[in-house]
């Protein structure tokens, strides 16, 4: 339920108008089950609301002394996989920077540790970063699956609408294109992580319906844009009635 709440409402269902106190009240339901959960009765609530707090963080202060000390106050400390969700999310809110993506790969440097540098190195509010990003993604084959689905997380940032605003009609030839050379396995990926799932307008349904009719995707890129269309018509539906109350 909190995973629909950010991602489907508070990114795209609310209006970006309404996005801050969306997430607001998000990261206020987090804390609140975070001091429900202070007596150890219930552990895995507790991380579940660990981490969606870390996912609705509009400010860096409290995520980021969370990793200085590696660990939440009364728990848990912070695993591999809660340090590199921590970084992710100060990356996106500008928070951090490519030095301390190194050091935590240094004292990380397994197969998820890559994952969860390129996802944080993606995420970077900076216009080189995203181009870094872009390229890695879309302009060469270098990437495995694994990289690339963790850059494409990385990339589109409801926060960074405006920086990746250029990028998302070229999604559209990219992924077809990569879909040709690369196989089903890539195309579901750049179909399901890499799609502009945050830019509900007008603009994008039409690049989205004009490649499933015109650009001939394959049949593993169709079926994940027709389904990710269907999500993007619907987010538009709810964003037109709320805007219309």
């Amino acid at each position: 339920m909190l995973a629909f709440a950010s991602t489907h409402i508070a990114d795209r269902y609310v209006t970006p108008e309404e996005r801050p106190a969306a997430l607001a009240t998000l990261s206020e339901l987090c804390r609140d089950l975070i001091r429900r959960t202070e007596d150890g009765d219930n552990p895995g609530l507790r991380l579940i609301a660990v981490r969606h707090r870390i996912d609705v963080a509009a400010h860096p202060d409290t995520i980021a002394a969370w990793l200085s000390d590696g660990t939440v106050p009364g728990g848990p400390e912070l695993d591999p996989e809660l340090r590199w969700r921590v970084l992710g999310r100060l990356a996106v809110l500008g928070a951090t920077d490519e030095a301390a993506i190194a050091a935590e790969l240094d004292r990380d440097p397994s197969a998820t540790g890559q994952e969860g540098a390129a996802r944080c190195r993606a995420a970077l509010p900076d216009p080189e970063a995203k181009a870094r990003a872009w390229q890695a993604m879309f302009g060469s084959d270098d990437l495995s699956n694994y990289l690339f689905t963790a850059t494409a997380q990385g990339f589109w940032q409801p926060e960074q609408a405006d920086l990746v605003r250029a990028y998302v009609p070229r999604y559209y030839t990219g992924a077809v294109a990569l879909a040709d050379r690369r196989g089903p396995a890539i195309a579901e990926a750049a179909g399901r992580w890499a799609f502009p799932a945050h830019a509900v307008d007008e603009e994008n349904l039409r690049l989205g319906e004009e490649c499933l009719r015109d650009a001939g995707p394959t049949p593993a890129l169709r079926r994940k844009l027709a389904d990710q269309l269907d999500d993007l018509a619907r987010a538009l539906r709810v964003q037109h009635g709320r805007r219309e109350v």
